[in-house]
């Protein structure tokens, strides 16, 4: 009677919907729906239970038999099945109108089988089935108020073991096949649902099954990079009723003994959240979302930290690989980094004591002879078990029941244990659970199968392994119910993986690895442009210098994970995500030329300069800069010293490299410059830059040359325009016009005497007397240099200078002038000296002699030119000064009278006593 209760209590279900066939449907029920006490609470239940969307066709077609209608026109939902220790059973639900006009004559039956389920077998083909299937028939309820177009209906069917004639198990449990079905006034099925009712013997002759959870919590993969997260979701399976948070919270509540299966990727997700502000970003987004450090992962840690703390647990390789297809393509290095303790430690230092259970499962637990050597060889060194799915074998020899422990061969580790987990049990569990809608029926055929398998072979100890699929999404309170009945279930004994693995293995044929299984695995295309991504980090982590915070060996294993099956276009954003956070980072350290990627080079031989800047923020990097160019007969690039190849910067730090060239001759040349990582190797590190390098053929030399002359030309050009612009001043001012105000320059003689009349003009040394000393100091006399109202005289190329008895020269090139309107007496100019030949120019006259002067007369008269031929400094005497056209006069120098002008400064430094005039040292401008 005990044992009866007990079956009892467990049999209470929580609310749920089916349409149809039941298990298919996809509509959740709201989480906060309860299982009902008795008959209270079912009117509140029906809302809760009932989809917001119609059934599909799909769900609804198999519903039918018979009656030719395309979709179930009546949505059944079951809220409880109920036995008790009176044999009572209960089962209540409710209904809906879906069909969308008015239906009726609705009624609504109980169909059943009285007699048990003998196999497995027979229990797919009662779910499969329709209730119409079942032999039973209870007396029709009617349905009225479902008879309006959406309207519901609850209901609750009251009836007994004994008024339903079920024969009772003997010794063993009993499973009953028990349906509901909804007909129409033709008497046509318009809904259905079967599920299933387990009773125990009141005088149990069993062997209770020893039943061992794998308890995943394993996730898809959340990060490609490290730095950012591709979406959020992660917080919201880790809020209350999510799906991390349902998980842990069921194995906290029940504390019924399982073995966790903990992919460290997952809990370095969750610690990452936990610990700081983090960046959402969408692959193909622009920018991204940053999140305050996450309270609800922080609370999930704790409570998994006090949910498994008696629990035994093992580790899946860091972001759960899919194996199969790497170890087939050749590339199950990432395997190996995945099982390397530094990325699975994870959880051992988040649980702070190590793994107790050594097991190796692979995606799917299912694997061929490489893949399981390969995991043999990085995960059972020390001992342990594969965890592979029982499609993979064969069942044991006739007569004998298949037990959960086995054994295979692989090619080079030898006999590895095999725990071989139940795969139909394991799809009842995942399988159409993720809805309030398929909790009752998953809940109900768990306890069907395992008591048929109790009561298989009462005689023989059985041993069940249940693993859920990786990413087990239970509908809420799922977990902790299955949970229950494992520990509270009479037919059911909880053990451990370990306990399991202990026993002596049963010999079983290992089917392989079929060809199907392969449409679910990560394509080779897929992993192979991995790979690419893979070779690209690895140049970059080899030129990052100690300590490295930068590292790429979990983001690649992240897009290598089984979580990505199939790939499709999450699995390709996540990949592309990676490249482009990969090509960013890599584009901080590079080689920065001119925009125009231009570089001259004067000469045939020299240098340019390249700059390589590190814009890395914490990193400091190693690289070696080399150069190469594209035609090396034409441009030959030397290597830089040692010391120079090898450049190390500091993160923000940048360094500038003088590169060598020598050319054969002027034109532009392609040169490629490249990074290398530091070693021996020589590995590029990046694409590298292109540039062009021009040479002239001009050295540095010929251009400083060219560059002087040039300068010289332009002070040149700027020295004449300033007397340009005097002379134009001067001109404006109206010297020279008028013969009044100071002197100004006269033009270039031809070398002959100018037009006017002949006069003496000066002295000569004779006449003079030697040894006198020419005076010539004081103003200037008129005439000298300037221009007069009357007819200008020739001006004459000034005569080479005569040498000088003694005392200072002040001979220079002869002047021209014109004949003034007064002249007076002249004054020669010379040189000052006791002896010697010095030039007398006669006034008026110009021309060329030994020595070139000018006199201008001081004292009104004409001023007649006259023979100045060279002798002794000497006082000049003034001649006749007569007006006239100013003829030329015979004296070998040409001189010239004008009119009296203002005093002026004087161009020698000599004074004649009682005389005053100007003697100008030649032609000075």
């Amino acid at each position: 009677m005990r044992t009866v209760e007990r079956a009892v209590a467990l049999a209470a279900l929580l609310p749920c919907l089916v349409a149809a066939a039941g298990p298919a449907t996809a509509a959740p029920a709201r989480p906060d729906a309860a299982a009902p006490s008795g008959t209270a609470g079912l009117d509140a239940l029906a809302d809760a239970a009932l989809p917001d969307a119609a059934p599909s066709a799909a769900q609804t077609d198999a519903a039918l038999q018979g009656s030719g209608q395309a979709r179930a026109q009546v949505a059944l939902g079951l809220t409880g099945v109920t036995p008790t220790v009176h044999e009572k059973i209960t089962i209540a639900g409710v209904s809906q109108n879906r069909s969308g006009h008015q239906l009726a004559g609705l009624t609504l039956r109980l169909r059943y089988n009285t007699k048990p389920v003998t196999s497995r077998s027979q229990l797919d083909q009662f779910a499969a089935g329709q209730p119409s299937g079942l032999h039973g028939a209870g007396a029709p309820k009617p349905l009225a108020q479902a008879a309006a177009p959406g309207a519901k209906q609850t209901w609750k069917i009251d009836t007994t073991v004994r008024a339903l004639g079920l024969q009772p198990p003997v010794g063993t449990p009993g499973v009953y096949p028990v349906g509901v079905e909804v007909l129409n006034s033709a008497q046509q099925v318009v809904g259905g649902v079967v599920t299933f009712l387990t009773l125990v013997p009141k005088q149990a002759t069993f062997k209770p099954v020893q039943i061992g959870w794998v308890y995943p919590l394993i996730d898809r993969q959340h990060r490609a990079g490290d730095r950012t997260f591709l979406d959020d979701q992660l917080s919201k399976d880790m809020a209350a009723g999510g799906r991390l948070s349902e998980l842990v919270s069921a194995a906290e509540k029940t504390r019924t003994p399982i073995t966790w299966g903990i992919d460290p990727a997952l809990l370095d997700d969750v610690q990452r959240m936990a610990a700081d502000d983090y960046t959402v970003k969408a692959p193909g987004a622009r920018t991204g979302s940053k999140k305050p450090k996450s309270t609800a992962a922080a609370a999930w840690l704790a409570s998994l930290k006090r949910a498994s703390q008696s629990d035994p647990y093992f580790t899946v390789p860091y972001a759960d690989p899919d194996v199969v297809p790497l170890v087939r393509y050749k590339m199950s290095k990432a395997v190996t980094i995945a099982n390397d303790a530094r990325n699975t430690n994870l959880v051992s230092q988040f649980l702070q004591r190590p793994a107790t259970d050594h097991i190796a499962y692979p995606p799917d637990g299912l694997a061929g002879p490489g893949t399981l050597d390969l995991l043999a060889k990085l995960e059972l060194k020390s001992g342990g078990s594969f965890l592979l799915n029982s499609r993979q074998f064969q069942e044991p020899a006739q007569g004998s029941p298949a037990n959960a422990l086995t054994a295979v061969n692989t090619p080079t580790q030898g006999t590895k244990k095999a725990l071989v987990y139940d795969d139909k049990l394991s799809q009842i569990v995942s399988g159409g659970s993720v809805s309030g809608a398929g909790a009752l029926l998953t809940q109900q055929r768990f306890l069907a199968e395992t008591a048929v398998i109790a009561g298989e072979t009462p005689s023989f100890q059985r041993t069940v392994v249940v693993a859920p699929d990786r990413h087990w999404n239970p509908a809420p309170g799922l977990a902790t119910t299955l949970l229950k009945y494992t520990r509270g279930a009479s037919w059911l004994r909880t053990a451990e993986l370990g306990k399991i693995g202990a026993a002596r293995p049963q010999a079983r044929t290992f089917n392989g690895y079929s060809e199907d299984y392969e449409a679910s695995e990560l394509g080779y295309a897929y992993l192979r442009q991995v790979q690419v991504i893979a070779g690209r980090a690895a140049s970059f982590e080899a030129v990052l210098v100690e300590p490295v915070k930068i590292s790429y060996e979990r983001a690649l294993l992240r897009v290598q994970s089984a979580a990505w099956r199939p790939g499709g276009l999450r699995a390709k954003r996540a990949r592309v995500a990676l490249a482009d956070e990969l090509d960013a980072q890599m584009g901080d350290v590079r080689i920065i030329t001119v925009n125009s990627r231009r570089i001259n080079m004067a000469g045939r031989s020299g240098k340019f300069p390249v700059t390589v800047a590190n814009r890395l923020r914490d990193q400091s990097i190693r690289v070696r800069l080399t150069a190469r160019s594209e035609n090396s007969a034409k441009l030959q690039l030397g290597r830089l010293d040692t010391d120079q190849e090898i450049i190390e910067l500091g993160p923000g730090q940048n360094a500038q490299r003088w590169i060598p060239a020598q050319a054969a001759g002027n034109g532009n040349f392609g040169v490629h410059l490249q990074l290398e990582i530091a070693d021996s190797s020589g590995r590029p590190f990046g694409k590298g830059t292109d540039i062009t390098v021009r040479t002239t053929g001009y050295g540095r030399l010929a251009l400083l040359i060219t560059g002087g002359g040039l300068a010289v030309l332009f002070v040149g050009v700027g020295v004449r325009a300033i007397r340009a612009r005097r002379r134009r001043k001067a001109e404006a001012a109206g010297d020279g016009s008028t013969g009044m105000g100071p002197a100004a320059t006269g033009g270039a003689g031809n070398g002959f005497p100018g037009p006017g009349y002949a006069g003496p003009g000066a002295p000569d040394a004779a006449s003079a007397g030697a040894g006198e000393p020419w005076a010539g100091a004081g103003a200037p006399g008129p005439g000298t240099a300037g221009f007069g109202p009357a007819v200008p005289g020739t001006a004459g190329p000034a005569g080479p200078a005569g040498p000088a008895a003694s005392g200072t020269a002040a001979a220079g090139p002869g002047t021209a002038g014109s004949v003034g309107t007064a002249g007076a007496e002249t004054a020669g100019s010379g040189a000052a000296g006791s002896a010697g030949p010095a030039a007398g120019l006669p006034a008026g006259v110009s021309g060329a002699g030994p020595a070139a002067g000018s006199a201008a007369g001081s004292a009104a008269g004409a001023g007649v030119s006259g023979p100045g031929l060279p002798g002794a400094a000497g006082p000049a005497p003034a001649g006749p000064g007569l007006p006239g056209a100013g003829l030329p006069g015979p004296g070998p120098a040409a001189g010239s009278t004008g009119a009296p002008e203002p005093p002026g400064p004087s161009a020698s430094d000599g004074q004649a006593p009682g005389r005053s005039g100007k003697h100008r040292g030649g032609n000075s401008d």
